[in-house]
């Protein structure tokens, strides 16, 4: 497992928290999630299977923009 820093573009309350959140849970080989409004980005942890381009659909499709990755 490894953990993974995404910058995450168009949140502004908690509401947007509990989206991004519940998106990020739904990518395959995301085992955990924590989401900060105040730095607008989410620790991820994830297993080989994760994909990037998963994790950015998920966003797009939940109104939101992915930044930077980087690893942890």
């Amino acid at each position: 497992m490894k953990t993974l820093n995404m910058a995450v573009q168009g949140m502004t309350c908690q509401h947007c928290v509990h989206h991004v959140t519940e998106a990020l849970k739904e990518v395959p080989g995301v085992e955990s999630v924590e989401v900060s409004l105040d730095n607008h980005a989410a620790t991820l942890q994830v297993g080989d299977d994760f994909a990037e381009p998963s994790a950015a659909a998920a966003l797009d499709d939940a109104g939101y923009t992915m930044g930077e990755v980087q690893a942890g």
